[in-house]
């Protein structure tokens, strides 16, 4: 075979099936879609939550314990990470992916049938603790392995686009929380509310759990998997990929946590702690906040192939420095028009423009960390630096908002943060080359 022909037999590879790619992107979104959904709504009840769980508190005590414990899952994730990764590097990306699934859906109806503090106690908080840890566990393989997949099954040059469907479906993933939340609070009293009605939006889990199976057991390991797998009968697959990770590419996951650091340091902000912010500020009412939180976040998601796209053709970088001077410039203002307005206008229209860069950080962001690794630690490489930077900005975003927020008496002190991490983004692609136009790592 001559070095012509063996070129065009690699552009085939590398160019894969449509078909799948497309499913790919579709199992991706949707399995997201879901399990971003079990894993936010629980922020979008913390105020609900907190005095049935933590009751012998002073409310602004029980607020902040609640958005501790939302960020105590968080703790778990790399160790989540680190299982689903070799998993999904020994044993195959679809059978991590469905495993995932299955976990964060039977905590998200176990969380929607726990006793309360006024039943069981003290037990109540402990049980809703460990629930939460089993969701941190499950949501630190997802996201890393669905990017994983997607970016593997890409054609060559559109990596960023069929990408931006994990971006989208976990987005989406909380605007359906906002959503259902929003729903329930319309459809119960207060009172109903707070005796049972919290339970409804987490037992719907188990109806969106068949949807996303039903997406992911329809799907084939990658081309690139499957080569590793069959070269000597898997010889060719690392046996220790976190060792291998660490080892080889130290770089690699260093950028991928300041990335990571960027993303959800910023993101998270967006899509949690906007809602507690006003819930608590009480210029809206609940019900009115989930309803614009969720169009706001929705009608943003809807444009993420666009980063996607523009990321294709001009690569990583430029998007993502675009997308951290945007977070700079407009985190100040964001939060001073939400700590003075009441119009639901107002509010939507900063819930868009903030998600809207989001889009701007999470796209290019997977498409990128996809690119750091080859096949076979590429899921253990993602999960491992995304994880631990979700650790330091991710769950934590919320609870250190609110704490400036309390320890300054400034309603605009959260805006420091938000340049903080966009500050460590731009630090941590300031050195990074052209990937988009190059083909996946592989072994």
């Amino acid at each position: 075979m001559t070095i012509t022909s063996n070129l065009e037999e690699q552009r085939r590879t590398e160019a894969g099936d449509p078909s799948m790619a497309r499913r790919a992107a579709v199992a991706g979104g949707v399995g997201t879609v879901i399990e971003y959904y079990d894993f936010s709504v629980y922020g979008f009840l913390a105020l609900s939550l907190a005095p049935l769980f933590f009751p012998q508190q002073d409310p602004a005590t029980a607020t902040l314990a609640a958005l501790a414990l939302f960020a105590s899952s968080y703790v778990v994730r790399p160790i989540g990470g680190w299982f689903f990764g070799i998993l999904g590097d020994k044993r195959g990306r679809r059978f991590s992916l469905v495993a995932t699934v299955l976990i964060m859906s039977a905590a998200c109806v176990a969380m929607g049938l726990l006793p309360t503090h006024a039943n069981v106690g003290i037990a109540a908080t402990v049980a809703i603790v460990l629930v939460r840890l089993v969701q941190g566990f499950a949501a630190g393989g997802e996201i890393g392995g669905a990017a994983t997949y997607v970016a593997e099954l890409a054609p060559p040059g559109r990596r960023g686009l069929y990408g931006s469907s994990t971006a989208i479906g976990a987005t989406l993933g909380f605007a359906v929380a906002a959503a259902v939340v929003g729903a329930v609070r319309l459809g119960f009293s207060p009172e109903q509310m707070a005796s049972w009605g919290w339970r409804v939006p987490f037992l719907l889990s188990a109806v969106f759990a068949v949807l996303a199976l039903w997406a992911r057991l329809r799907i084939e390991d990658s081309p690139k998997f499957k080569e590793l797998e069959e070269r000597r009968d898997g010889a060719a697959l690392e046996k220790r990929p976190l060792m291998s990770v660490i080892r080889d590419h130290p770089v690699s996951v260093l950028r991928v946590l300041g990335l990571s650091i960027a993303l959800n340091g910023t993101v998270y902000i967006g899509l949690t702690y906007f809602g507690i912010f006003l819930e608590l500020k009480g210029n809206v009412s609940p019900t009115a906040v989930a309803w614009t939180a969720a169009a706001g976040i929705a009608l943003a998601a809807m444009t993420y192939p666009l980063p996607g796209l523009l990321s294709d053709r001009f690569d990583r970088k430029p998007i993502l420095v675009t997308a951290y001077l945007a977070f700079i410039v407009i985190a100040w203002p964001a939060f001073l028009v939400l700590s003075h307005t009441s119009s639901l206008l107002a509010i939507g229209l900063v819930y868009f423009v903030f998600m809207f860069f989001s889009g701007w950080v999470q796209v290019p962001t997977w498409a990128l960390v996809a690119e750091l690794f080859p096949t076979k630690v590429r899921f253990t490489g993602i999960a491992l630096g995304y994880n631990l930077g979700a650790i330091v900005a991710g769950g934590t975003a919320p609870f250190i908002a609110e704490s400036l927020v309390q320890s300054t008496g400034y309603d605009t002190s959260p805006a420091g943060w938000i340049i903080l991490v966009a500050l460590i983004g731009l630090l941590s692609v300031a050195s990074v080359g052209r990937t988009a136009s190059k083909s996946l790592p592989h072994l």
